[in-house]
């Protein structure tokens, strides 16, 4: 669902943190099928690295209702909505199984991030996937782990595109004075490196 110019921008960030040795393991919110965790996971794998840890963040049951009264961008997000974005963690851990990637590094955080992200066990990050889709969903993960996020880490925003993400992504540089400049991948995938 990515595509070649995200997939391709994963494998730089991942390799860059791997060859630059920037501290902290990977984590996406928000994974559906688990395509993008089980590409890091095959990079560290490729590249010998047993220490980093791979988070799969994610309800495993869709998106959440909007909460216009707390997350006004949300009021008409119709996401929760798309059965098939609801993918269970079992079946999330047999794509894993699939190419021999499930094991002591992957590690499920299953719940509403609001639930999940603040109680995450991990202390720094070296790359942080966001695809919340909605305004709550982005700016749960950005203000739970965006300040575990590495100097020369990398932050991925999949959904910019969307109205409500952007608001939260625009939101969060401007509280958190975040002045690195963001770079486009494609229509709706953007990212910028942690200085």
């Amino acid at each position: 669902m990515i595509g070649l110019r995200r997939l391709d921008n994963l494998l730089y960030c991942v390799e860059t943190v791997l060859k630059e040795d920037i501290e902290g393991d990977l984590i996406e919110t928000g994974v559906w099928r688990g395509g993008a965790c089980i590409f890091m996971r095959g990079i560290l794998a490729a590249h010998g690295d047993t220490r980093r840890k791979v988070y799969v963040a994610d309800s495993f049951e869709g998106l959440p209702r909007p909460d216009p009264g707390k997350y006004p961008a949300d009021n008409l997000d119709q996401h929760h909505q798309i059965e098939h974005l609801a993918v269970s963690q079992a079946e999330v851990e047999n794509n894993f199984k699939k190419y021999g990637l499930l094991d002591e590094q992957v590690v499920f955080l299953k719940g509403w991030f609001k639930d999940t992200l603040p109680q995450a066990e991990m202390e720094k990050l070296a790359v942080l996937r966001l695809d919340g889709d909605m305004y709550e969903s982005t700016m749960d993960a950005l203000s739970n782990l965006y300040p575990k996020l590495s100097r020369g880490g990398f932050c991925i925003v999949d959904d910019y595109a969307l109205a409500g993400c952007r608001s939260a992504v625009d939101e969060f540089r401007a509280s958190a004075g975040i002045s690195e400049p963001m770079h486009e991948l494609d229509w709706t995938g953007v990212y910028w490196r942690k200085q």
